[in-house]
């Protein structure tokens, strides 16, 4: 199933829930068709909520031992530092459910970054089982979406967005922890299904660029997020939503 749906819900926690309620479907799809659900987890602080929710209340109703973590980008920092997305999610979900070591695929954010990109990307091939040429699919992809319509670790203006033969890539940004690895947008594009979580007034004017606006994905890396043969899902709470057209919002469900 291809195309986007826009959910508008009432606020951040009905977000998580909601969230929570998807990734746990879409486990449950991917464990029956493939045996296992590769999952790639978005780090910041929105997501924090639903792994949270995910490990406290839908603890039983995934088959966690056949689920495998990956992560869309992360900052250059050791793995137990608070900016990791890597710790985050350790303290939020993985370190809650006790995942065998196996199954996470994190981004070693405490190497050379050239070489952290070489690494995840070696990981990648790896489990995966890449020929040349070749891009991971993974069955679900969570994003969040930054001010600046930025995703990933993907900023506009930044030599990435146009990147097209590597899988990961060290990057710079302009942020208090610039240094960073990153999935490749083709990467990110290949992806069964994609689940945007995005929530507070702060971040409405990037929701209505990359929904709404003139396509300018220099601008708005957002509006690369445009999968040929996958599903994106945007779960909005009622601020992030806030600018959208009339039109958008009577079409969202």
């Amino acid at each position: 199933m291809s195309g986007r749906r826009i959910e508008i819900l009432k606020d951040a926690q009905a977000v998580h829930v909601r969230a929570a309620e998807e990734i746990a479907h879409f486990a449950g799809e991917a464990v029956s068709t493939l045996g296992e659900f590769p999952l790639c987890l978005a780090g910041g602080k929105t997501p924090e909520g639903a792994y949270s929710y995910l490990a406290e209340r839908l603890r039983s109703s995934v088959d966690w031992k056949e689920v495998h973590f990956f992560w869309s980008d992360e900052r250059c920092v050791a793995p137990t530092d608070a900016a990791s997305n890597f710790a985050m999610a350790e303290r939020t979900l993985l370190g809650r459910l006790r995942i065998a070591a196996h199954q996470v695929h994190r981004i070693q954010g405490e190497l050379a970054p050239a070489e952290a990109a070489a690494a995840y990307e070696a990981e990648l091939r790896a489990f995966f089982s890449l020929a040349d040429g070749d891009l991971p699919r993974f069955a679900l992809i969570l994003l969040g979406l930054g001010e600046n319509a930025h995703v990933a670790s993907l900023f506009p203006g930044a030599a990435v967005l146009r990147e097209t033969q590597r899988l990961a890539a060290a990057v710079e940004v302009d942020d208090p922890h610039p240094r960073r690895i990153t999935l490749t947008p083709a990467v990110l594009n290949n992806a069964g299904a994609i689940i945007f979580m995005v929530t507070g007034g702060n971040k409405a004017p990037a929701v209505k660029a990359v929904l709404e606006g003139p396509p300018d994905a220099e601008r708005f890396p957002g509006q690369l997020i445009a999968p040929s043969d996958g599903q994106v899902i945007w779960l909005l709470d009622q601020e992030a939503a806030s600018l959208l057209s009339a039109e958008s919002r009577e079409t969202a469900r």
